[in-house]
């Protein structure tokens, strides 16, 4: 039986006893910025109806509900990938629960592989647009009484959401470059010709996850944006072997930085809801 994300949303009422309207998805390399929130409620997803068990290194599967300085956040530690078998609906479900919840503003973070040559290990890109090469979308199937599939995605990025990430990054020392995101289904990474096709396309960095998740926050009429922290450069251009092992490595070694950006960022755009 599918649940409705009405379910999942009054648990987390019943759970959480303030309301925020921001949340942000930690992806690989961005945990460190639970150690910034002042922690009020920590749920495991178990525990939460309709939500599944992460089962990738760097991704606890937890919801945190707090303060990070002044303003009240949901973190949700960690994601489901399609990659690991489950589908679109499931690993996209979470961000109809926000919808419901009552979130406003939703910031998705990742590890990506940099394909554009400006981009270095350990720099960070906001996202200004993506290219869906999962090989699906989230939007697929039968149309559910009261919600539009045919959405228009010329801007699933909020530019001015975009432009206060980069404005943080200034503030707080870290390179912050704008690009396109491609995504790709995983989990084996690119060969060399498939960079050397997607850069041709368009694309700055590649992952395997967050444009499913933009699409149906786009959707539910979230604000969206996205941040990338390049934790490796993408095969062709780099001279070593690509592993999970060392995209967990330049997270952690980033995660300081992007901890100060993504507190930067609430600081810029929290008056604006």
């Amino acid at each position: 039986m599918t649940i409705p994300p009405s379910r999942s949303a009054a648990r987390l009422r019943k759970l959480i006893p303030f309301k925020p309207e921001i949340a942000i998805v930690l992806g690989s390399g961005f945990q460190n910025t639970s150690s910034n929130l002042k922690t009020e409620t920590q749920i495991d997803y178990r525990q939460i109806p309709g939500f599944v068990p992460t089962g990738i290194a760097g991704h606890p599967g937890r919801l945190l509900a707090g303060h990070i300085g002044s303003v009240p956040v949901l973190l949700l530690c960690g994601r489901a990938h399609y990659y690991e078998g489950h589908s679109f609906e499931t690993i996209t479900f979470p961000m109809r629960v926000l919808a419901e919840y009552g979130i406003q503003m939703v910031l998705l973070t990742n590890a990506a592989g940099g394909i554009n040559r400006r981009l270095r290990q350990g720099d960070f890109m906001a996202v200004s647009d993506h290219i869906n090469l999962m090989g699906g979308n989230p939007l697929r199937g039968v149309i559910a009484k009261g919600i539009n599939n045919f959405v228009d995605l010329s801007a699933v990025y909020d530019a001015k959401l975009r432009q206060a990430l980069v404005r943080a990054g200034k503030q707080s020392g870290e390179v912050v470059r704008n690009g396109v995101y491609l995504a790709v289904s995983g989990p084996t990474y690119e060969t060399p010709a498939e960079i050397r096709a997607f850069a041709r396309l368009g694309a700055d960095a590649v992952g395997m996850s967050t444009v499913p998740e933009a699409i149906v926050a786009r959707q539910c009429g979230l604000r969206v944006a996205a941040l990338s922290c390049i934790t490796n450069l993408a095969a062709g251009r780099n001279p070593h072997p690509l592993s999970h092992q060392d995209v967990i490595r330049t997270g952690e070694r980033t995660g300081a930085g992007a901890s100060r950006i993504i507190e930067g960022f609430l600081r810029l755009t929290a008056a604006t809801l």
